[in-house]
């Protein structure tokens, strides 16, 4: 399998956000894989391309097939480093070559959104998971930041960090749809977060 995999941070999403290596790597791939909104937005014609949904193996399967014929483009949202597709890729193709594009992070945008600096912050992700007790422990002048989804979204989290001590006073932002028309952000204390309805798959961001 001598084709190169190579997977392409494509940001929050919006074109602005996608650095140009990416951009051209994306539209001069002959197979494309990606969400159904990075295919809607990227994908061209003439293009073979493969919607990415929760059925991985079935993924793996198209892969092993478009690898021996050519190069293929995997899209991924955010930077790839960060909770992306590029473990279980590396894992499942550890003979294929492999070329990774870096892309802004959505928690990289969200406190660009917020005028606030990064530095020092913990990142974590509450999407499909719980982080540690001991990462989300209260600490004076402490920074979080995390990935969200419907269940573990930012008023259950702000919830969440208010039993664990953080005190309701506690400066909290969440930020969806960065970089879309439609984009969201909603600032406020942990205690007025509690309320906040929506921001399933967002970004949030707690300045201790």
């Amino acid at each position: 399998m001598d084709h190169t995999l190579i997977v392409a941070g494509i940001g929050p999403g919006g074109r602005e956000y996608i650095l140009p290596k990416a951009l051209s790597a994306i539209e001069n791939a002959h197979y494309l894989v990606g969400g159904k909104r990075a295919l809607h937005d990227y994908a061209g014609e003439g293009q073979e391309t493969y919607p990415v949904t929760g059925k991985l193996s079935l993924l793996a399967e198209w892969l092993e097939e478009k690898l021996t014929i050519g190069d293929v483009v995997v899209m991924v949202s955010g930077d790839p480093g960060f909770y992306s597709l590029l473990p279980w890729l590396k894992k499942r193709f550890p003979e294929s070559p492999l070329q990774v594009i870096p892309g802004i992070s959505s928690v990289q945008a969200a406190f660009c959104l917020i005028n606030e600096p990064w530095q020092g912050t913990k990142w974590l992700s509450f999407h499909g998971r719980v982080p540690e007790e001991r990462d989300t422990a209260y600490e004076k002048g402490k920074k979080l930041a995390f990935l969200t989804d419907y269940e573990h979204n930012p008023a259950y989290i702000a919830g969440y960090l208010i039993k664990q001590g953080w005190p309701k006073e506690t400066k909290a932002a969440a930020c969806e749809h960065i970089s879309y028309e439609n984009q969201h952000i909603s600032e406020s204390s942990l205690e007025d977060m509690v309320s906040l309805e929506g921001f399933g798959e967002s970004v949030m961001v707690v300045i201790g």
